[in-house]
């Protein structure tokens, strides 16, 4: 896949006809602007003028992201302008986010993937799973599952990686002799997608809100997340189990024959390039400092800061001339450093504060039931899912944990992990950016993904939920 075709796959979510912009409802931009007023001027007769600010651009922004009326990045910018402007928190505040190792995670998670595009990788990706699916509909979906989960590992970013995979499943799906309608192609499709996002959740560096957890936890307490304590605390459940739960999900949804013609893969023979060598030496280094770091204790933003460095020195060849124009999306980028932003600005106002003392009189906590309480946190972070969308949830209930602990009397580490639950557990598909983006470059059809949706959900919840605590209380999370 050419680094040109790269471009317009990531592109072609968010493209539109210009007839159907301009004849787009206006009605829900307006809405959103009174609602933001009024959220304003109430909160006044309550707040400090500070605080009550600091509320109308909470309100604004989430609804922007949540409703995507306009490109993610708008809203993050406005942030920046306003809360300049305003003098709402000090610069260092508001700027949060660029300091953070989460912000430079994701932007080497970028670069990576340009890398493993311009020097073919993806190309040899695809011929090796030509050679090992084999000719079993069930065992491709499984292999296929695994193949997705591995490039969580590999690369730090969902959208990167469905860019990635979609159309090699896609090509694979034409090779199978699966049509468009095929419940084999829709199967192979959702398996590459959510194989390679729900899992994910489990994986630090490898999902949006993982990050923009991370990033508020090191900004607001201190407290950056170990990639090794991570993993042990969510993989075994909410990676292993969320992918075999999810490869039953789709083969009882999506059953189909064996595929109609076989594999007759002529796979090169041609040893790899010097250029695919070097990235992989890169690579390799920059995932074992990931592995180790409750050794050396070095922010895995930091190491992937250094490695995308590497990529990026022209004499080496790993990147196109113009990658760092052509490649990098800063959209999503800033789009994530508002969030942390947003995150940082609520804390200061003292706004997470007084909104945690109205959720203490709401919701029945009790000092001496951690598992009721571990649910509770969970319920509501996944109710903040829901109204706004996954990154939200961070962005909301991150600057409340240290409160929320002490009501609970939870450490703050779970009040945090609580959150994880939540955002890894997906009700609708408008919720996740990822599986937007698998929608318009599998071209699948909304209701699809949404059965697997629901599907998961609600197997998550009565299921994998209650076996994470379990989990949790083996390891002594409470």
């Amino acid at each position: 896949m050419s680094n040109q075709s790269h471009s317009q796959n990531i592109s072609s979510p968010t493209e539109k006809n210009p007839q159907q912009t301009l004849s787009k409802p206006h009605w829900p931009l307006y809405l959103i602007l009174v609602m933001t007023f009024a959220i304003g001027v109430v909160s006044y007769q309550f707040l400090t003028l500070s605080q009550s600010l600091t509320a109308g651009l909470l309100f604004i922004c989430i609804a922007f992201w949540a409703t995507s009326l306009v490109p993610a990045y708008w809203p993050a910018l406005g942030l920046f302008a306003f809360a300049t402007a305003t003098q709402l928190a000090p610069t260092q505040v508001i700027f949060a986010g660029f300091q953070s190792s989460t912000f430079w995670l994701l932007f080497s998670g970028m670069v990576f993937g340009a890398a493993i595009n311009h020097t073919g990788i993806n190309s040899r990706a695809t011929r090796l799973l030509m050679l090992i699916l084999g000719n079993s509909y069930q065992g491709t979906i499984i292999k296929i599952a695994l193949f997705a989960m591995g490039l969580a590992f590999l690369i730090p970013s969902g959208v990167s990686r469905i860019v990635l995979i979609i159309p090699i499943i896609a090509s694979l799906a034409d090779h199978f002799g699966y049509d468009q309608d095929s419940n084999g192609r829709k199967g192979m499709l959702l398996t590459a997608a959510f194989g390679t996002f729900l899992p994910a959740f489990s994986i630090l560096p490898a999902n949006a809100p993982n990050m923009l957890l991370s990033g508020m936890t090191e900004a607001l307490y201190n407290a950056p997340f170990s990639y090794g304590e991570y993993l042990l605390l969510h993989f075994p459940i909410l990676g292993l189990g969320k992918l075999i739960m999810t490869v039953g999900v789709i083969l009882w949804l999506f059953p189909d024959k064996a595929p109609s013609q076989a594999i007759q893969a002529t796979i090169e023979k041609s040893a790899m390039t010097k250029i695919e060598i070097r990235l992989l030496i890169v690579l390799c280094a920059c995932f074992a400092f990931w592995f180790t770091d409750s050794l050396h204790h070095i922010s895995a933003g930091w190491v992937g800061l250094i490695a995308a460095l590497v990529c990026l020195w022209p004499s080496l060849g790993l990147m196109a001339k113009n990658s760092i124009d052509k490649d990098i999306q800063y959209g999503t980028l800033l789009f994530a450093a508002g969030i942390i932003g947003l995150s940082a600005i609520i804390a200061y106002s003292g706004l997470g504060t007084i909104l945690v003392n109205y959720l203490t009189e709401v919701i029945p906590f009790t000092q001496n039931s951690a598992l009721l309480n571990l649910s509770l946190l969970t319920f509501i972070s996944t109710c903040v899912a829901v109204v706004t969308n996954l990154a939200g949830v961070p962005a909301i209930m991150t600057p409340m944990a240290e409160h929320l602990a002490d009501i609970t009397g939870l450490s703050n580490n779970a009040v945090l992990m609580t959150q994880v639950l939540a955002f890894s557990n997906v009700l609708l598909p408008y919720q996740a950016p990822p599986l937007i983006t698998a929608i318009a470059l599998g071209n699948l059809s909304i209701s699809a993904v949404t059965k697997v949706c629901l599907a998961t959900f609600a197997l998550t919840s009565l299921i994998l939920l209650p076996l994470n605590f379990l989990w949790w209380h083996i390891l002594g999370m409470f």
